[in-house]
């Protein structure tokens, strides 16, 4: 279980991340809309938009780290090479 003072750092920094994130997606709208005509190209959508995806995954990944409990799966496996 993480501590109060991890929980607060990480939800800072996930603030800090999502602001970023936004204003990053907000600039990349705005250089296409005022760059040359037909500049808005999939490629430049591509590498602003993976960066969010790929800081997600890792929020969720420490988030899972910090909180073990949270994302629990409770499955039975079968015994392999076991006669029933």
């Amino acid at each position: 279980m993480a501590s109060t003072l991890a929980n607060f750092v990480f939800w800072i920094a996930a603030v800090a991340i999502v602001c970023a994130q936004i204003l990053i997606l907000r600039s990349t709208r705005r250089g296409m809309r005022l760059g040359p005509p037909g500049s808005s190209s999939l490629l430049e959508w591509t590498f602003a938009i993976l960066p969010v995806i790929a800081v997600a995954l890792l929020l969720v990944g420490t988030w899972s780290a910090m909180h073990p409990e949270t994302f629990r799966v409770d499955a039975i496996a079968p015994r392999i090479g076991a006669p029933s």
